[in-house]
C-alpha cells in the first residue's frame, strides 16, 4: 500500500509538472493572446500584489472571509436540519412522504435558476445568498441520511431489542455509527456543491467575495486577477475537504483509514 501511494504522489507530481510547462510553453511562445492567457510570471506577480494589496481597495482575507461566512453558515444550517430529518425519513415513511416530494422537485433545478426569487424575497444581501448555498447544501445531506438509515442491517436493530436495548441505546449505540459514514460523505459532497454554488451566487448581486473578483476582474478583462482567484478558490476548496477528510478519518476509524 506504502509503494502504490508513493507511485500515486508521483504521478501527481508529473501531471502538475506537465500542466505548468505547458503552461508556460504556451504563452512563453505566444500561442495565445497575453490578454487572455497571462503567463505563470504575469499570475504570480498579480498574486503578490493582491496579498499585499488586495483588490479593490479590499483585502483578499476580507474577500475569503465573506465567502466563507456565506459557506459555513449555511452549511451549519443545512447540517442541522439536513441530517436528522433525513434520519426521521429513514425511519418513518410518512416523514419522507412530506419532505422526499419537496427535495426531489427542487433538487434537479439549477440554483441560479431560482436565485432570483430569493433576491426579490430576501434582499441583494447576505441572506438571500446564505439560503441559496442551504439550499444546495440541504439535499446531499438529506439524501444521504435516508439512504444511511435505509442500508442499515435489520438483524442488528432486532437483535438490540431482544437483549433489552432501549430506542435511546439503539439509536446512539447502532444506527448513529452506522449512519455516520454516510452522512460525513454527504456533508462533503453537499460543501462541494455549496462552494461551486456560492462562487455562482456572489457573481450576482454582490460586493465582496471571490466569485464577485472573479466576475469584476473578468469585466475590465484582468485575466491574470482571474486566474488568481480561481487558484484562491481551488486551494481552499481542496483545504476544507482536507478538513472533512481528517474530521471523517477521526469520527469513522472503524473503517480503516490510511
Amino acid at each position: 500500500m506504502k509503494n502504490r501511494t508513493r507511485t500515486e504522489k508521483i504521478i501527481t507530481v508529473v501531471t502538475w509538472t506537465v500542466i505548468l510547462l505547458s503552461w508556460y510553453l504556451v504563452t512563453r511562445f505566444k500561442l495565445v493572446s497575453s490578454t487572455l492567457f497571462p503567463s505563470p510570471m504575469k499570475v504570480w506577480d498579480t498574486f503578490q500584489s493582491i496579498l499585499q494589496n488586495g483588490y479593490n481597495k479590499i483585502s483578499i482575507w476580507s474577500h475569503l472571509g465573506a465567502s466563507f461566512q456565506r459557506l459555513f453558515s449555511a452549511m451549519g444550517l443545512a447540517i442541522l436540519t439536513g441530517v436528522p430529518l433525513g434520519l426521521l425519513s429513514g425511519y418513518f415513511s410518512k416523514v419522507r412522504a412530506v419532505i422526499d416530494s419537496v427535495v426531489e422537485f427542487y433538487r434537479p433545478l439549477p440554483p441560479l435558476a431560482y436565485y432570483t426569487l430569493l433576491v426579490l424575497w430576501l434582499g441583494i444581501d447576505n441572506e438571500s445568498k446564505i439560503m441559496l448555498l442551504f439550499l444546495a447544501g440541504f439535499a446531499p445531506i438529506y439524501i444521504a441520511c435516508v439512504s444511511a438509515v435505509n442500508n442499515i442491517k435489520q438483524d442488528y436493530l432486532l437483535s438490540a431489542r431482544s437483549l433489552g436495548a432501549s430506542q435511546k441505546q439503539i439509536f446512539f449505540k447502532i444506527v448513529m455509527p452506522a449512519c455516520l459514514p454516510e452522512i460525513l460523505i454527504g456533508v462533503r459532497t453537499a460543501m462541494g456543491f455549496a462552494y461551486t454554488t456560492l462562487v455562482a451566487s456572489e457573481m450576482v448581486a454582490a460586493t465582496s467575495g471571490i466569485g464577485w473578483m472573479v466576475l469584476d476582474a473578468s469585466n475590465f478583462l484582468k485575466s491574470d486577477v482571474i486566474f488568481v482567484g480561481i487558484l484562491f478558490m481551488g486551494a481552499t476548496g481542496i483545504l476544507i475537504d482536507s478538513g472533512l477528510k481528517y474530521i471523517e478519518r477521526k469520527l469513522v476509524f472503524w473503517r480503516g483509514y490510511i
